[in-house]
């Protein structure tokens, strides 16, 4: 389904997104006193584009994210955010722009049910969150969160708590959290990350389905998650990047395979 919001000011703004670049890195460099957790980063991901990055423990994936979002600044190094550098930018700011986060550790309102969450989430974006009014019937907001719920597959359980979901249904819930607003670049922080079989498979179909001017860069041990919902990989070590190519490309490179593959199809991260 298109889960883009109908109103006006989303609209705007998705069409204000052009079709430049979703992100560029230059020489994105972050030191902790003498220790390089990432080295002269240069990436670019388009828009719309889904990205994997992928690599073993300690390879700086979790960094690399964390300049993305502002929850680091970069030692040095530039970061673009479709077309506005904005490397001294805090979190917020870039939020404001359409970027968007996935953490390993769930921030979810446990005595909320699925549709308060969603709701507050919708809500924190908007116009009007700091108004202390109940929504009324009608409300844009109310529609628009139960379209994330239906996309995220959790209509079914909308009114439980979140602590009565499964863990798969909350990773669920925690990306129908991302889409709130208008999302422009989504970073997903291993999603897949303590999921059954069943919940991995929802979890693709989730990611393939998400409207097309909506792009997103994954992080992700299970390799079979990531070749299949990303477009490109870029393969990490030790802090720099290490290889960049189409899901086969990586999947069949020999390097990679001895670094990463090893005898299984998991890398590692």
């Amino acid at each position: 389904m298109n889960i883009a919001a109908p109103n006006p000011p989303l609209i705007e703004r998705i069409g204000a997104a052009g079709a430049g670049n979703a992100l560029e890195l230059r020489g994105v460099t972050k030191l902790f006193g003498a220790l390089s957790a990432i080295a002269d980063i240069t990436m670019t991901v388009e828009a719309g584009e889904r990205r994997a990055v992928l690599g073993s423990n300690g390879a700086g994936k979790t960094t690399l994210f964390n300049c993305v979002t502002g929850d680091f600044l970069p030692s040095s190094g530039t970061i673009r955010l479709f077309g506005e550098d904005v490397t001294e930018f805090p979190a917020h700011e870039r939020i404001r722009r359409g970027l968007r986060r996935t953490y390993q550790i769930s921030l979810l309102f446990g005595g909320l049910s699925v549709a308060d969450n969603v709701y507050l989430a919708c809500r924190g974006v908007s116009r009007n969150r700091f108004s202390l009014l109940r929504p009324r019937r009608g409300d844009p907001l109310l529609t628009r969160c139960e379209e994330l719920i239906e996309a995220v597959h959790l209509t079914e359980v909308r009114q439980k708590l979140v602590s009565e979901l499964s863990y798969g249904q909350q990773r669920q819930l925690e990306i129908a959290l991302a889409l709130a607003g208008a999302p422009r670049l989504i970073l997903f922080d291993e999603p897949a990350a303590g999921l059954s079989p069943t919940e991995r498979a929802e979890l693709i179909a989730i990611l393939t389905n998400m409207p097309p001017h909506i792009g997103f860069i994954i992080i992700e041990h299970d390799m079979d998650v990531a070749l299949r919902v990303a477009q490109r990989v870029t393969m990490m070590h030790n802090g720099r990047v290490f290889k960049e190519g189409t899901p086969a490309e990586i999947e069949e490179d020999p390097q990679v395979q001895e670094l990463y593959l090893g005898d299984g199809r998991h890398a590692h991260a």
